[in-house]
């Protein structure tokens, strides 16, 4: 007997036994249940089949068939909710940087991002360097507390003025820099001044330290420095975070007498200004660091080598003088005591030898490419969209949409088509002007993949466009 009733009577006679005998044991044989019950082979195989279907089984082929080990009864869920209570209400917000460092997914053309693609990293240099780090003497013994020497005086050195290597610290990455320099400079429930677009990450930072964010805007030349006096006055902010070389999203540089304009204000407010020189080294034309025409210890500066490397290069250096550098050594003493040695050692060797020179010059040729090429796709397919400014340099064009375009529904129909970028919101403190998209060119894998992207965004704007 075949037959469906047949099949489930045997299964229901071999779960019961399944049951009684308990898990690890070993079933009648195939031959005794055909002879126990008078059943075909056929009936046997689909009966235990279903068993095994059901998860209650385990055939094993030579052996036999054996009841499932038993499984941990699922616990009941653990109430949490009382943490809530515990943590208050200074939240971290990480969704704005985990969009940024995203990843696009296979056949996705990603026109956001923030560092170099494989192709322009120089990861086999590094990987050079990196061997070379490695069999320096006490490359796996504990580094100066503040860094090497010799890196720290790289640092200083690039950064120009008369700053020295006493006065760098080396930490893990631009991003801890600005953790530290936030959380060091200002006490938490007090503003911060910030320009407005500014960095996402910038924003996340100030708010986890306890500090209140507060706009100040910018134009095509950067912030504005009557603004800046206005706000230190009206806010009583103690410090002030800028990008003055190819500010992210807009991609402004602020000319040398801004410059000297914004250290005037800070100095006269006694506010620190904290340089996030993150895009130094994406163009040939940055203007003097603020910090190198700083004389009065107002400038707290960051400088890093993961844009210009790679994402695994967390290495960077903060400059500051005085009781702030203080400070901002112990913040990373307490937090992290130092950066591992090899990765200190990798990047002295990468900065000291030609290669240096050679992949600045490549990533400095395939910027203005890129730049270009991006621009020019923007004003062939999306013309009703503008460019805020062509930029010195740097990943990204900063782009107004028209009024009628709903940026969520445009940054959301791009990824139905096939495209990633960036919506502006992200990038404001407080409410938007209008809708804005940052758009990538660095993160595309070629201009044929560059110009597909600008493309795909065209037709994402076609559908969220109203028409009549």
């Amino acid at each position: 007997m075949d037959n469906d009733s047949s099949i489930a009577q045997i299964a229901a006679i071999l779960r019961e036994e399944a049951g009684r005998l308990g898990p690890g044991a070993r079933l009648p044989s195939s031959r005794e249940i055909m002879r126990r019950h008078n059943v075909s082979p056929v009936t046997v195989s689909r009966a235990i089949g279903q068993l095994a279907a059901e998860g209650r089984v385990v055939a094993r082929p030579g052996n036999g068939v054996f009841v499932t080990p038993q499984v941990a009864a699922a616990q009941e869920a653990v109430d949490l909710s009382w943490q809530t209570v515990a943590l208050g209400d200074r939240v971290v917000d990480e969704k704005p940087v985990a969009t940024l460092l995203g990843t696009a997914a296979d056949g996705v053309v990603p026109l956001t991002g923030g560092y170099l693609p494989a192709g322009l990293r120089p990861d086999k240099q590094l990987g050079a360097a990196a061997a070379r780090a490695v069999r320096r003497p006490d490359a796996w013994a504990m580094p100066p507390l503040a860094g090497l020497q010799e890196l720290r005086r790289w640092f200083a050195t690039q950064t120009g003025g008369d700053v020295t290597a006493a006065d760098a610290l080396i930490v893990s990455g631009g991003q801890a820099a600005l953790t530290h320099a936030f959380r060091a400079l200002a006490a938490p429930g007090t503003p911060v001044l910030v320009e407005t677009p500014t960095y996402p990450g910038a924003l996340a930072a100030a708010r986890a330290a306890g500090l209140r964010p507060t706009a100040v805007p910018v134009d095509r030349d950067g912030v504005r420095p009557e603004l800046l006096a206005e706000a230190f006055a009206v806010t009583g902010a103690r410090v002030f975070f800028c990008q003055p070389t190819l500010q992210n999203p807009t991609g402004a540089t602020l000319p040398v007498e801004r410059r000297e304009q914004v250290l005037q204000v800070a100095r006269a407010a006694g506010a620190f200004v904290v340089e996030d020189d993150f895009a130094r080294y994406l163009t040939e034309q940055a203007p003097a660091s603020l910090a190198s025409m700083d004389q009065h210890g107002t400038v707290v500066h960051v400088r890093s080598l993961t844009k210009i490397l790679s994402p695994s290069m967390r290495v960077a250096a903060v400059i500051a003088r005085g009781p702030a550098g203080h400070r901002l050594r112990a913040s990373q003493f307490v937090e992290s005591f130092f950066v591992a040695r090899p990765l200190q050692e990798t990047a002295l060797e990468f900065v000291g030898s030609p290669a240096w020179q050679r992949h600045l010059a490549a990533v400095h040729s395939e910027i203005r490419t890129r730049r270009d090429a991006l621009a020019a796709a923007l004003a062939t397919h999306l013309p009703q969209a503008e460019v805020h400014l062509l930029p010195i340099g740097g990943m990204h064009l900063w782009v107004r949409l028209p009024a009628e375009i709903d940026e969520n529904a445009l940054v959301e129909a791009a990824r139905r088509n096939g495209a990633l970028v960036s919506p502006g919101r992200l990038y404001y403190p407080s409410e938007p002007p209008g809708p804005r998209i940052r758009v990538t060119h660095i993160a595309a894998a070629h201009l044929a993949e560059l110009h597909e992207g600008v493309r795909r965004l065209a037709r994402a704007a076609a559908e969220v466009t109203p028409t009549g």
